[in-house]
């Protein structure tokens, strides 16, 4: 992994993103649909950044459910898609056991089919318990109806000395009904047992985003995600820009109070952003009013005499969100932004 550069503002691009870059990878809860509802303005967003020549891969931490059943939900939705358009964290772990043991090797697998197709996919020999001499175990979400056992032969197995994989760290999972435990809150209980350390796959680190570049042949890709601690730190570890969407996860205060591995090279309130060109944001260095950002009619400053945040001028709310992220971030440097927004957002309604 690379260091990569202090970002303190949003890029411009002249130009449509979705003729900027080559191929579109799309975190999905948050971004495509919340709940299994699509969100307002995805599907037909998609529609057109495909029919410019984009392509379009769906990028998911969720490994408990095969790449078709993905696809097939997304199709339902009236985004249209393949399975060879949909990659799973269960893919990305799958390949790294893969390249970890021996051709055939029998893998110990906590999980669904989600998991278990991948695994065979890559040759490997899908096993259910410690005693099968496993070469491997690997965890992914398993769905409410995976029973406490499962759990038990990993943790037996871990105490032997089994390498440990997990295809992702999230502690908890959206559902129509609330928050759920995620497969972080799974791997848990196996690190309690045991006092040991998965290896992972998912978002944010990078063998997630190889197996996306491998599976999509992507040249320039853009992450585009709701969330700042996979999507777009996923996208500052693989070197690569990402695109926020504020219809998931991350408000626009989360955003102002941003760290560098936090930042996304751009911001949009939805997927219609992706037929969009991003406007330039200005920064002045540090005068009298403190660090001053302009961007379309805004102007936003931060420290100075005054406390907080500060907005002025008037204009479409997203530049004004564009100059206050380029002020807050100039002023916080390496760090976050500790700055009250609350009277500069309230001017934009956000």
């Amino acid at each position: 992994m690379t260091s990569q550069p202090v970002r303190t503002r949003t890029d411009v691009c002249a130009e449509p993103l979705c003729t900027a870059y080559d191929t579109a990878l799309l975190d999905l809860d948050g971004v495509v649909y919340i709940g299994g509802v699509a969100v307002e303005h995805a599907a037909a967003a998609l529609s057109g950044a495909r029919e410019r020549g984009m392509r379009l891969a769906y990028v998911t931490n969720n490994a408990s459910r095969p790449a078709a059943v993905v696809a097939g939900q997304l199709t339902a939705m009236g985004v249209p898609a393949e399975p060879a358009d949909v990659i799973t964290s269960a893919q990305a772990v799958a390949r790294l056991v893969a390249e970890a043991v021996p051709p055939g090797a029998r893998v110990l697998a906590v999980g669904g089919e989600g998991l278990h197709g991948p695994l065979r996919e890559h040759g490997l020999l899908v096993v259910e318990s410690a005693d099968d001499d496993p070469a491997a175990v690997v965890q992914g979400h398993g769905g409410p109806a995976m029973p406490w056992g499962r759990l038990m032969e990993a943790a037996f197995a871990v105490q032997r000395g089994v390498p440990w994989f997990a295809s992702n760290a999230d502690l908890t999972i959206p559902t129509p009904r609330g928050i759920a435990p995620g497969n972080g809150a799974a791997l848990e209980v196996v690190r309690l047992a045991t006092g040991a350390e998965p290896r992972v796959a998912g978002k944010p680190l990078p063998p997630m985003h190889r197996e996306t570049i491998i599976r999509t042949g992507a040249r320039r890709p853009l992450v585009v995600g709701d969330r700042l601690d996979t999507d777009i730190e996923g996208a500052y570890n693989g070197g690569v820009d990402a695109l926020l969407v504020l219809t998931g996860v991350t408000g626009a205060a989360e955003l102002l109070a941003a760290e560098p591995r936090h930042r996304p090279a751009y911001v949009a309130a939805d997927l219609r952003g992706l037929s969009a060109a991003q406007p330039e944001v200005a920064v002045a260095g540090a005068q009298a009013e403190g660090f001053v950002a302009r961007c379309g009619g805004w102007s936003a400053s931060a420290g100075g005499t005054e406390p907080g945040l500060r907005l002025d001028g008037e204009g479409q709310p997203l530049d004004g969100l564009r100059a206050l992220c380029a002020a807050a971030w100039t002023y916080a440097g390496e760090g976050s932004c500790g700055l009250d927004p609350g009277k500069a957002l309230a001017r934009l309604g956000l």
